[in-house]
């Protein structure tokens, strides 16, 4: 493989097509795209000239932000009767899980089957329960929804549908980040967000973190799917 073009096999199960991540934006890079059939990624900042990128076929998909937070700045916001469990359904999980991501840069990737995204998310989420990474958060002995996270990286919060729209999820936040430090260690903690998700935002935002740049995400297609694609 070039010094251009990272493989991730995470996504070629899912695509079953070749998949890469570009690791720099120039020309040189952008060109080993038109050698090889697959599905790339790059990732640029936002202020960057992009006629190269409409040059090689790149289209956007679209915007992250990281929220970055230190422990000693942040807000802590309590909820009673919250509590943090390792032992849960895989599927209470993936079923949160599915709803979560259904606005995610694959589902609005326009080549990309919304059945493929799906599953894409759904096997993400899965590797991480077999990492352990997970933790369902339950309140008054119900599954309210669950947190994944890895070192200083807060990679998902998501809620049960039944618990959204009732001003639980600033405090759901929040304890799951106060749980995230007491488990690693970490002072400072960051996470991404997309622009398309301006609650989440909010919700960190007001605990304090705050917002320390972004990256516009592109696509590129260079061949076909399989499966209608």
């Amino acid at each position: 493989m070039t010094k251009y073009l990272e493989p991730t096999p995470w996504d070629k199960r899912n695509f079953h097509i070749d998949t890469y991540q570009l690791n720099e934006y120039s020309e040189a890079a952008l060109a080993e795209t038109k050698k090889r059939e697959g599905h790339f990624t790059i990732k640029v900042d936002p202020f960057a000239d992009t006629a190269n990128l409409k040059k090689y076929g790149f289209y956007y998909a679209d915007t992250l932000i990281e929220p970055i937070g230190k422990k000693d700045k942040l807000i802590r916001v309590d909820q009673e009767n919250i509590r943090f469990t390792r032992d849960f359904r895989k599927e209470d999980i993936l079923d949160i899980a599915e709803e979560a991501f259904a606005g995610g840069r694959f589902h609005r990737d326009f080549h990309i089957p919304n059945h493929m995204a799906d599953t894409r998310y759904r096997n993400w989420v899965n590797d991480l329960i077999d990492k352990d990474l997970i933790l369902a958060l339950e309140l008054n002995g119900s599954m309210a929804g669950f947190f994944a996270y890895q070192n200083d990286q807060i990679l998902l919060l998501a809620m049960h549908r039944n618990y959204r729209g009732k001003g639980l999820a600033t405090a759901f936040a929040s304890s799951c980040v106060q749980e995230q430090f007491r488990l690693t260690g970490h002072d400072t903690l960051r996470t991404s967000i997309s622009p398309t998700n301006p609650a989440s935002l909010n919700v960190f935002i007001s605990l304090g973190f705050r917002l320390n740049g972004a990256v516009d995400v592109y696509h590129k297609l260079n061949g076909t799917l399989p499966d209608g694609g």
